[in-house]
């Protein structure tokens, strides 16, 4: 079976990497893996893999629309039908966020493998950190916990797990929980959480939202972080308010820059105050207490 690759090229780093977290959590269904990286003499280079190819032309426009950037023309070719995300996952080098090192199996004799040291491989849930939004939360996660403990933590949407483990490793004590609404997600988070020698400190559910019968009977939280989507964060601002305690803090993020205000006015509404706007290559994190 013959696989298709979509490449985009920009001299423009911020342009790459806002147009590669764009194909990656925006696009229906999602490339199957992802690269991007700096090709001396054309600039910065993406390529998409798809066995499913949308139309080119099609894609660029939506990219235009969501990321209101001038996008360049999308080249298209066969290629053989390989293990596209292992190949690219062999590329990923660590990311350094706050205290915390993400790094895939193919570095774990190159890095120190100390208590913030997370191993996380690209599979059928990203978050790798190599995402402005994931790298966004982790210094979030970093900023927060330095300065206070917090008892009660949710992650919600927990895609890898990469955060939910971040949180465990620097509050110990902390009690975890990490949501999904996909199974598949819940099942690759649950294999990381393992391999992090963090069970049994990480509850798993799957949960469309908070739509769940142990989430609405346990208590409060003190600390959200959801990295989702703008629009279904904005659906979500009353339940999270619920299930947050007064004082508690939220990270959001899966944020395009602009989106934000419409992300801020709407948790604005239900009680929050705007801590921090960071943004990151084209996309927010966005740092709340609730009042």
């Amino acid at each position: 079976m013959t696989a298709r690759k979509l490449s985009l090229v920009t001299f423009d780093r911020d342009v790459a990497r806002t147009l590669a977290g764009a194909l990656q959590d925006l696009v229906e269904p999602p490339p199957e893996a992802l690269t991007l990286f700096e090709a001396p003499a054309d600039g910065w280079r993406i390529d998409a893999y798809f066995s499913e190819l949308p139309d080119a032309d099609h894609l660029r426009g939506f990219l235009a629309e969501v990321t209101g950037l001038d996008v360049p023309p999308i080249a298209v070719e066969d290629v053989p039908a390989l293990n596209w995300v292992a190949i690219s996952q062999a590329a990923l080098p660590p990311v350094l966020a706050g205290r915390f090192t993400v790094h895939g199996s193919h570095d774990i004799g190159r890095v120190a493998q100390g208590p913030n040291a997370i191993l996380i491989d690209a599979g059928e849930a990203f978050g790798t950190a190599h995402h402005a939004t994931t790298y966004g939360c982790l210094t979030a996660i970093d900023r927060l916990t330095r300065g206070r403990v917090f008892r009660r933590v949710l992650d919600l949407g927990c895609g890898s797990g990469v955060l939910a483990i971040a949180v465990a490793r620097v509050l110990p004590r902390s009690a975890v929980t990490a949501t999904d609404m996909d199974p598949t997600s819940v099942d690759v988070a649950r294999s990381n959480i393992a391999a992090n020698t963090a069970p049994g400190r990480i509850t798993t559910l799957v949960a469309t939202g908070l739509n769940h019968p142990q989430l609405r009977r346990r208590r409060k939280f003190d600390f959200v972080v959801a990295n989702i989507l703008a629009d279904p964060l904005m659906r979500l601002a009353r339940d999270i308010r619920r299930v947050i305690t007064p004082g508690g803090k939220l990270v959001l993020s899966g944020i395009l820059v602009p989106q934000a205000p419409a992300v801020i006015a709407a948790f604005v509404a239900q009680g929050f105050a705007i801590d921090r706007h960071d943004r990151v290559t084209g996309w927010s994190t966005l740092t709340l207490t609730r009042r």
